[in-house]
């Protein structure tokens, strides 16, 4: 049973995160929103949610202890591709847990001349596809393509 319990717990351990694909630009946060916007609408896709993370980390903070600002602005973005999803999924059921696919947009507080733009790395295999598809969204955005 030792052993069992064991492997389990190795078979659960989080994996280390990957570092982000970013791109940082002097571009205002509004104009990278914009672009964005017109980016993910240009690719055939609707976006699913805005989480206005930068608002409610500001809004908490003193709920929480805190006297950090992080950020000046801080926005993800949630969409996602009903053909490329099924492809991916139909390659693999469990990569359902990547979807939807976020862009985030920050301004960091000790960096406020800097809006930065990314998404979080995907697995090789079939996900490279979305990988593809973010990286060419992120980069129209801000106009690097």
């Amino acid at each position: 049973m030792k052993k069992l319990i064991s492997a389990l717990v190795l078979a659960t351990s989080p994996v280390a995160a990957e570092e982000a694909v970013t791109y940082d630009t002097d571009q205002s946060f509004d104009d990278v929103i914009f672009g964005l916007e017109n980016a993910i609408l240009g690719a055939g896709l609707v976006v699913d949610h805005i989480s206005h993370t930068g608002e409610m980390l500001e809004r908490t903070r003193q709920d929480v202890g805190s006297d950090v600002v992080l950020f000046d602005h801080a926005d993800v973005y949630s969409f996602c591709s009903a053909q490329l999803s099924r492809e991916v999924m139909e390659a693999d059921p469990m990569n359902v847990m990547f979807c939807p696919y976020n862009v985030f947009v920050i301004v960091r507080h000790d960096t406020p001349d800097v809006t930065t733009i990314g998404f979080r790395p995907f697995p090789e295999g079939e996900m490279q596809t979305i990988q593809s598809l973010l990286d060419g969204i992120v980069r129209d955005a801000i106009g690097l393509d």
